[in-house]
């Protein structure tokens, strides 16, 4: 499968699925809420929609902090380059490092997005410059999942895996084929 037809049959539908539905859970959570109003559980204390504003990274790392919207807004900027100099090397020559470069441009592009336009759509910065506004951006996290043993691993987390979206999905999915993908590189040069 050549490339553009993989950015047209995966990382576009991906793409919009993921702004559609961040852009859906800002209008079905408008705030001001409460922690009750944010919160809608589909299969109580497993899978609950939230809305969370993550000017971080993974984790909420970063989250609240005055360097965090303007590192996050330029390390994607950062990866974008990075993939296509990889591509022009022809590193990635493997089927699953090909939909794992589809899969990582629809986590960045979604993510990126959010960054340079959640922030301009909050009513409490209308009025003030571009720069604050642009600073204000943040990343829509909805999907909100208790995994079995998580407490375990970390007790403050009640079980509850850190909220995540479609972009943050199609990250991981990508990392995981790039790690197949490489264990299967070193097994074809070992023969």
């Amino acid at each position: 499968m050549t490339f553009p037809r993989l950015l047209l049959c995966l990382t576009l539908p991906l793409y919009l699925l993921d702004q559609v539905t961040k852009f859906l859970t800002v209008a079905c959570f408008p705030p001001p809420w409460s922690e009750q109003e944010r919160v809608i559980r589909l299969i109580p204390d497993v899978f609950h929609l939230v809305r969370i504003h993550n000017q971080g990274v993974a984790f909420g790392f970063g989250n609240g902090s005055a360097w965090a919207p303007v590192v996050f807004l330029f390390m994607p900027l950062l990866a974008l380059v990075m993939i296509r100099l990889f591509w022009l090397k022809g590193v990635f020559h493997h089927i699953l490092s090909k939909i794992a470069v589809a899969l990582l441009l629809c986590g960045i592009l979604g993510n990126l997005t959010d960054r340079l336009v959640q922030g301009f759509l909050l009513h409490e910065h209308l009025g003030e410059s571009f720069w604050s506004r642009l600073s204000a951006g943040y990343v829509v996290d909805f999907l909100y999942v208790k995994l079995p043993f998580y407490d375990k691993l970390v007790p403050a987390s009640g079980g509850w895996w850190p909220a995540f979206n479609v972009a943050d999905s199609c990250i991981c999915v990508a990392a995981c084929l790039l790690f197949i993908g490489g264990l299967r590189e070193d097994k074809l040069h070992e023969v």
